[in-house]
């Protein structure tokens, strides 16, 4: 029996001449207990679709009915958890998910009204939370609040959009677990949006992605069987040609080349290099070590004592190589970073570079972070120029220019270089970020999970884009990452950490992959599931916060290589 259906229905934004379709003849019908899954990405009218459905919008042309009734608004039959929280902030958890129960049974005895609100916290497991404030909680834990109360309020449909966003890949991966289970024991319909290709596979009875036209795509039917283990997974040839399925559709409609080429890079050299003799002194060397944390350590001053956050981190890199760095929240990772850009000092130990010793920021050592930090008054193009015009002293003003230019297109944004930062996406934000560190020439490239605050397509979009770029440039790279794919598609290396604190090398992954490299051969290489294998396997070895001291961990700097079961040694 369909719950929810979409008839002909078109929903437009504004008028006239501006006016937008953002959804466009959508013919839709969700069915009595199934999990749904809407699968699209930034601007593809998602939350409209959702917003149509919860009856907080009306459709422009069409009809959106629940059990055959029209929509007029919302209702307590359908409750929306959203990608934010929502939460009264002066109220506890058992204060916020109270209001929701009593708003929608107002009859209902003070007793039944508190054990089911009790029996929801449960539920979501904040028991031990309950008298907590939200400003108390993590990220995570605000989110299980949002769930325990729309589920409190008893609806017949569950819609959520995007609720797992804006948490860290753990939280995500442990929450999305937690609405399958809950999904299963109440049998509820629930229509999830996401833009997460694997979240989508191990939730959903039905896949439709949404086109960036706004029309619906081809529905993919998910017959794996419950409850799917996301370990189990990656070993599943049914879950494989899904995923290779779905990647491959919403990369073929969602991403097109936006990379243009019409200028020629100048050559002309950085002010940045190494005198003559110390140059001389490693003629022969360099190449090899070009790149050498040894012995680092980063201890922070506290209350009870020195806190090791990073200890014996040892790592020698060639020039030219690709390191993806990546570990549960809190390991330390952007740490290393940091002191390899020489915006945090070294406690103990050293990091090398090219034969000198790192001391202090320089721009020989280009850092994007996760926000690209522009100029905000400024153009895309003076937002590059401004580095450029102090690495290039002996360049003039035209060959500066050509430099600035040509890294922009090569990021896709030749059309867009004389737009102030405040007129560009987050995603083209970025895009200026990874062109201005590019155009600084760096002897090292440090991105800090560059792609992180961006839905999954424009992820993968800039992923391309940034290999792109170092294809042609061979610059040495480091690369903090959650994402395993991303760490695997970047990387001729994956250097794992255990937890912190006393977060140190866990375990290292050769990956012997061709270049260049496109996500979608990738999903076609006999290796590339057994490289994901290596890299899950340490991540769940570390999931429930066990350190290098007391969880089986391979040696420092061990290396594994596809098929290569990494041996637990005590510590």
């Amino acid at each position: 029996m369909d719950v929810i259906e979409f008839k002909n229905v078109t929903k437009t934004f504004g008028e006239g001449i501006h006016a937008t379709d953002v959804l466009k003849e959508i013919n839709l019908s969700v069915q009595e207990g199934e999990f749904l899954v809407l699968l699209g990405f930034s601007g593809t009218g998602k939350t409209t679709l959702i917003n149509l459905m919860a009856g907080l919008e009306r459709p422009s042309r069409g009809e959106v009915t629940f059990r055959g009734k029209t929509i007029e608004g919302p209702g307590p039959e359908r409750g929306v958890i959203f990608q934010n929280y929502s939460l009264m902030p002066w109220l506890t958890v058992q204060g916020n998910v109270a209001l929701a129960v009593q708003t929608v049974f107002p009859k209902m005895p003070k007793a039944e009204r508190e054990a089911k609100v009790a029996h929801y916290i449960r539920m979501v497991g904040l028991a031990h939370a309950a008298a907590r404030r939200p400003a108390e909680l993590s990220g995570g834990m605000r989110q299980r609040v949002n769930v325990a109360r729309a589920l409190a309020m008893n609806p017949e449909v569950l819609l959520l959009d995007e609720p797992l966003s804006a948490l860290d890949a753990l939280t995500r991966a442990n929450l999305g677990d937690e609405i399958e289970q809950i999904w299963n024991e109440d049998k509820k319909t629930c229509v999830l949006i996401t833009n997460d290709v694997d979240e989508a596979i191990l939730l959903a009875d039905r896949i439709i992605p949404l086109n960036p036209d706004g029309t619906l795509g081809e529905e993919v039917r998910v017959s794996l069987p419950r409850p799917r283990d996301r370990s189990a997974m990656n070993h599943d040839e049914t879950f494989k040609a899904l995923r290779a399925q779905v990647t491959n559709y919403l990369m073929d409609v969602g991403i097109e080349a936006k990379v243009e080429g019409t200028r020629l890079l100048p050559d002309v050299t950085p002010i940045h290099g190494m005198p003559a003799a110390v140059a001389k002194a490693q003629e022969g060397l360099i190449e090899e070590r070009f790149l050498d944390f040894s012995q680092l350590h980063k201890i922070y001053p506290t209350p009870k004592g020195p806190l090791s956050v990073v200890e014996d981190f040892n790592l020698k890199v060639d020039k030219g190589e690709f390191i993806s760095l990546i570990g549960h929240s809190g390991c330390g990772k952007s740490t290393v970073l940091t002191m390899a850009a020489g915006l945090n000092d070294i406690s103990k130990g050293a990091i090398k570079l090219d034969g000198r010793h790192v001391e202090g920021a320089d721009p020989e050592r280009a850092v994007v972070f996760q926000s690209p930090s522009l100029f905000p008054w400024l153009t895309a193009k003076e937002n590059v120029a401004v580095g450029v015009d102090k690495v290039y002293p002996g360049a003039n003003r035209a060959e500066r220019q050509d430099i600035v230019e040509y890294y922009l297109e090569r990021v896709g944004l030749g059309e867009s270089m004389d737009k102030p930062a405040t007129e560009l996406s987050n995603g083209m934000k970025q895009r200026v970020g990874i062109a201005r560190a590019f155009a600084l020439s760096p002897k090292l490239l440090l991105l800090d999970e560059p792609f992180g605050m961006l839905d999954s397509l424009t992820r993968w979009e800039l992923q391309e884009v940034l290999m792109e770029v170092w294809s042609r440039t061979k610059v040495t790279a480091i690369c903090v990452t959650h994402d395993v794919d991303e760490a695997i598609l970047l990387a001729d290396r994956v250097v794992m950490m255990t937890n912190g604190p006393q977060a140190t090398i866990g375990r290292i992954v050769d990956v012997d992959l061709p270049r260049p490299r496109t996500r979608k051969a990738l999903l076609e290489h006999p290796d590339y599931y057994l490289y994901r294998e290596q890299v899950l396997s340490f991540l769940e070895e570390y999931e429930h916060g066990a350190t290098g001291k007391s969880a089986g961990a391979t040696a420092p700097g061990k290396t594994v290589k596809p098929g290569e079961t990494a041996k637990k040694e005590a510590a």
